[in-house]
């Protein structure tokens, strides 16, 4: 297995796509998977890749990063695997009314592309439109089971006005989601967690609908969300739906799922905005009965943790960077955005993990991966790695 890592920051659309093109066409050979993500300020790439290549695309929030740093300059990176002996699918598929249908038959035509119909993949690569991931995982899981590690990220854009898409060769879709399954000849291994460290806050979720978060302990949960973060993230009055994205992304709320080598894991839940009633729009379900805690990160916590979760990934494998082909990462793009300033020591860290490793990094709006020993799982403000063995 051989991987290798393209990145650019263009602000030019025409002369990207054309040194993309143009290192495709410098390989002796056609790559067997590309995973391409790119800001959302690039057109549908012409990459001149034959059919044989699956390709699999996804915008991310400005940019990429790589083991040659951050290109958040309208960037776009390309993460290619040559391995014939491996087997690769992807497909695309609109969303419809029906997210959950829509990862069924993409998945079931994944794998039908990588002439493996009815198996069960070694890894997922996920890429989807925000806003109905469970549902999304929950197709997918019908078609492969729940012991297939799904990762990967939300399609984002630069503002959060909804300009995301994914694609393939051929189709860009606004609404939709894309689906590779890997079965690489070579072992892979992975890690998905975050940088935030609990605080002494938390309450029990008593009225909730989806994404809609209306009461913690029987009270409106902006009302308890605020007694827990002060003035710092929400208004004291508020008439109208206020957005507190950005405000809140060092105060996430965590779920507590399970202990990781006696650690306790927490899936993030960020919350988006806040309504006159009370209610705390989120990024990711939340669930009556769940037990929430007010978490907290700080911008040399959030920088720091890329590497660390590379590093795990690798652990996890047993696997020495010199026996690393690449590896494939995401990284919040809430987080990114928070230490925008500072994501060198981001690509650094995963450089001082992973050295002589390429690696590409995409920022999204929703991270899935797999809790170890656990199910696959949709969070907020989350990090994950892919290290693919050489």
């Amino acid at each position: 297995m051989i991987i290798d890592v393209f990145t650019t920051d263009s602000r030019s659309d025409q002369s990207a796509n054309e040194a993309l093109a143009a290192w495709f066409a410098a390989q002796s050979t056609a790559p067997d998977f590309v995973a391409l993500h790119q800001s959302v300020a690039h057109s549908l790439p012409e990459t001149g890749l034959p059919v044989t290549t699956s390709l699999h695309g996804a915008t991310s929030c400005l940019g990429v990063m790589s083991q040659e740093g951050p290109f958040i300059d309208d960037g776009i990176g390309a993460f290619a695997i040559w391995d014939k002996e491996g087997d690769f699918g992807t497909a695309l598929r609109a969303l419809g009314d029906d997210s959950r249908a829509a990862a069924q038959a993409a998945t079931e035509a994944a794998l039908l592309a990588a002439n493996r119909p009815g198996e069960a993949p070694d890894v997922i690569w996920l890429s989807c439109s925000p806003g109905s991931e469970e549902d999304i995982l929950k197709g997918i899981e019908d078609i492969v089971g729940e012991n297939v590690p799904v990762l990967g990220g939300s399609a984002a854009d630069n503002t959060v006005e909804g300009h995301w898409h994914v694609f393939d060769g051929q189709t860009s879709v606004g609404d939709g989601v894309i689906v590779s399954v890997l079965f690489p000849s070579k072992p892979i291994s992975f890690a998905y967690h975050n940088g935030y460290a609990p605080t002494i806050h938390e309450g029990k979720v008593t009225k909730a609908d989806g994404r809609l978060l209306h009461e913690i302990d029987g009270r409106p949960a902006a009302d308890v969300y605020r007694s827990w973060t002060g003035d710092t993230v929400i208004p004291e009055d508020v008439t109208e739906r206020t957005a507190i994205l950005s405000e809140s992304t060092l105060s996430p709320l965590g779920r507590h799922l399970d202990d990781v080598g006696g650690v306790p894991f927490y899936l993030l839940l960020h919350p988006a905005g806040v309504l006159p009633d009370g209610t705390l729009e989120l990024f990711a379900d939340a669930e009556v009965g769940d037990t929430l805690t007010l978490m907290s990160g700080a911008p040399d916590q959030l920088t720091g943790r890329a590497g660390k979760v590379a590093a795990l990934a690798a652990e996890s494998g047993r696997l020495r960077p010199s026996g690393i082909a690449g590896a494939l990462m995401v990284y919040c793009g809430g987080c990114m955005l928070a230490v925008k300033d500072n994501l060198a020591d981001v690509s650094d860290g995963v450089v001082a993990a992973l050295p002589n490793v390429p690696f590409l990094g995409i920022y999204t709006f929703g991270e899935q991966g797999m809790v170890m020993g656990g199910r696959n799982r949709h969070g907020n403000l989350m990090i994950s790695a892919i290290v693919f063995a050489s």
